[in-house]
């Protein structure tokens, strides 16, 4: 059985037991009593209106999953050196950016276990696939949302942006950015994980990277105020960390 069937087979039950005539003659009497007060399934793309059949194939999606799920990206990306540099209380809302498969994002769920990870992204297979891991591995403080490329999309009250290897494939950094720091509150942080400049054994092209002088500039022009610089943190990126005042 396929993800997208195992996500739409409950809506169609829903939808079979909205004429209740038709379900009293198919279903005993005390099903389909039982499947009527069932809570009403919280799909993110059925949410913002996405048609499941415009989907990209499974097959070009797994591939990219098992890409950035690759085992050895821990050893560069070293997640729990990152999550412990977050300086995590355990009852923070942490949006993560551009969470892709969520390989940072079920991380940051068990550095929170008393608060809550919105992992957001503009793929809809993304979110499909980070909210179906979510359900099947029982992650109650986790949720996927979809976001438009240009809109955060960032929820209120969130206390901590995580962004990691993102901001170089936004279009309108600025303005992405000027977004970002208006939908944050007052005393939020964001931390920025990007690509170091040079010939790196990781990373993409040079040509796509955002040198670490434009990304301080393009952060305090947006308003946000540099609070941390760790550069020997990860071997091939520039860990840095803003507030917005």
């Amino acid at each position: 059985m396929s993800i997208l069937t195992r996500l739409t087979l409950p809506l169609s039950l829903f939808a079979a037991l909205a004429d209740t005539k038709t379900s009293a003659q198919t279903d005993p009497p005390d099903v389909a009593a039982q499947a009527l007060t069932l809570p009403p399934i919280d799909c993110p793309l059925q949410r913002a209106g996405v048609d499941p059949s415009k989907l990209k194939p499974f097959e070009e999606v797994e591939k990219y999953i098992a890409f950035l799920e690759r085992p050895g990206r821990a050893q560069w990306q070293r997640p729990d050196a990152v999550i412990e540099a977050l300086g995590l209380k355990g009852t923070e809302t942490v949006a993560d950016l551009g969470a892709g498969s969520g390989y940072f994002a079920f991380q940051l769920a068990k550095a929170v276990p008393r608060g809550q990870i919105i992992a957001i992204d503009s793929e809809a297979e993304m979110v499909r696939h980070v909210h179906r891991k979510a359900q099947t591995e029982g992650v109650k403080n986790l949720r996927a949302q979809l976001a438009q490329p240009e809109d955060p999309a960032l929820p209120d009250g969130t206390d901590l942006v995580f962004v990691c290897d993102v901001l170089m494939h936004v279009k309108e950094k600025s303005a992405w950015l000027r977004a970002l720091h208006a939908q944050m509150r007052p005393g939020a942080r964001i931390t920025l994980i990007d690509f170091k400049e040079g010939d790196l054994p990781e990373g993409p092209p040079e040509s796509v990277k955002v040198p670490k002088a434009e990304i301080l500039r393009l952060c305090t022009s947006a308003g946000f105020r540099l609070e941390e610089d760790r550069p020997s943190l990860l071997p091939y990126q520039e860990f840095l960390v803003f507030s917005r005042p």
